[in-house]
């Protein structure tokens, strides 16, 4: 990352550079449609397992910059390393320069500091700096060229260089930057081809993922989103496991689907599908205790499952071959 600095180069240099060279910033070629799809949901499993939470979280903080971007920009900048630096000084996960974190850092972790080197911290405040950059680059109106597109070019080159040459600078190092962030972005997507994911469930998949964090309450949660539930969750607002996919059903149907409040109903309703048929965005039921079917989550590909587990724990993904859940009964539900 360059940002501030490099800002100032590039108003000092663009009367020279201007004449002779080709703007690359005119046109949105197929990455940056792909990019721009709404229904892009985070593949956990590329995403090492101890970021996994802060991805998901910081891809809630804005339409602009999903969860799968912020992934794709971490692996670019310090491929996965928290304590990486660079020769001109750039630090942590996020390759912050200190002029630039100084001014957005954010104590995600909670630790009374906010560290660079922290992971929590990185990953927050570059999705804090991403998003105040979409809108920035949004603002100088250009045309024909996608927001994330001039967002990452910003983030390495500094949005004076944006607006000075109405696009992405023609800086090698930018150019190389912001396509190989997007190509990137279909390493850390549920991919609708692979994964054989249709719209809907997708939406499905997105929407359970932005309560990633979210407190696991007994009784708590709806289509409305996170409540105080009541027994052991009355002083807990969140969900439980059925209100997560209640929820996200809900709303990837447009309000047009409403199931049933616990795991039992929701079992029934839909259609059931085989566990060689899941794709994400579908239901596995289980059963913990040998009764009924008194657990639920949502299928995400890749062998994963994202749900609200028990009190104590958050909204998370995990593995669904895991010993724990491969040896409890299971069924399958599709409602879209």
């Amino acid at each position: 990352m360059k940002g501030a600095n490099s800002a100032l180069l590039a108003v000092a240099v663009v009367g020279t550079l201007l004449i002779g060279v080709s703007m690359t910033g005119g046109a949105v070629d197929e990455d940056g449609k792909a990019l721009a799809g709404e229904g892009l949901a985070l593949n956990p499993s590329a995403v090492p397992a101890q970021y996994q939470e802060w991805i998901m979280k910081a891809g809630k903080m804005c339409p602009d910059v999903p969860a799968a971007l912020i992934a794709a920009q971490i692996e670019a900048e310090s491929n996965w390393n928290p304590k990486a630096t660079s020769p001109v000084g750039a630090q942590g996960l996020s390759q912050f320069m200190p002029g630039t974190w100084a001014t957005w850092k954010v104590d995600a972790d909670g630790d009374g500091r906010a560290d660079p080197f922290s992971p929590p911290d990185a990953i927050m405040t570059q999705a804090r700096y991403d998003c105040w950059l979409a809108d920035k680059v949004r603002s100088y109106k250009i045309k024909n060229t996608d927001v994330r597109r001039l967002m990452l070019a910003a983030y390495n080159a500094g949005p004076g260089a944006v607006q000075a040459y109405g696009g992405v600078p023609p800086y090698v190092e930018t150019q190389q930057y912001v396509a190989r962030i997007l190509q990137l972005v279909a390493k850390y997507s549920v991919s609708t081809a692979e994964q054989g994911a249709s719209e809907f469930g997708a939406r499905v998949v997105a929407q359970a993922q932005k309560w990633a964090g979210t407190p696991y309450s007994w009784g708590g949660g709806g289509i409305q989103g996170p409540t105080f539930g009541f027994a052991q969750g009355q002083y807990t607002r969140g969900f439980d496991c059925s209100s997560l996919l209640m929820y996200a059903v809900y709303h990837a149907s447009g309000g047009k689907t409403t199931l049933s409040r616990t795991s039992q109903h929701q079992v029934t309703e839909g259609k059931g599908i085989s566990r060689g048929q899941l794709r994400p965005g579908d239901a596995i039921g289980f059963k913990l205790n040998g009764g009924s079917w008194d657990h639920i989550a949502i299928y995400i590909g890749n062998n994963q499952m994202i749900h609200a587990p028990r009190t104590g724990r958050t909204v998370s993904v995990e593995a669904l071959d895991s010993p724990y859940w491969s040896g409890k009964p299971q069924t399958y539900r599709r409602y879209g």
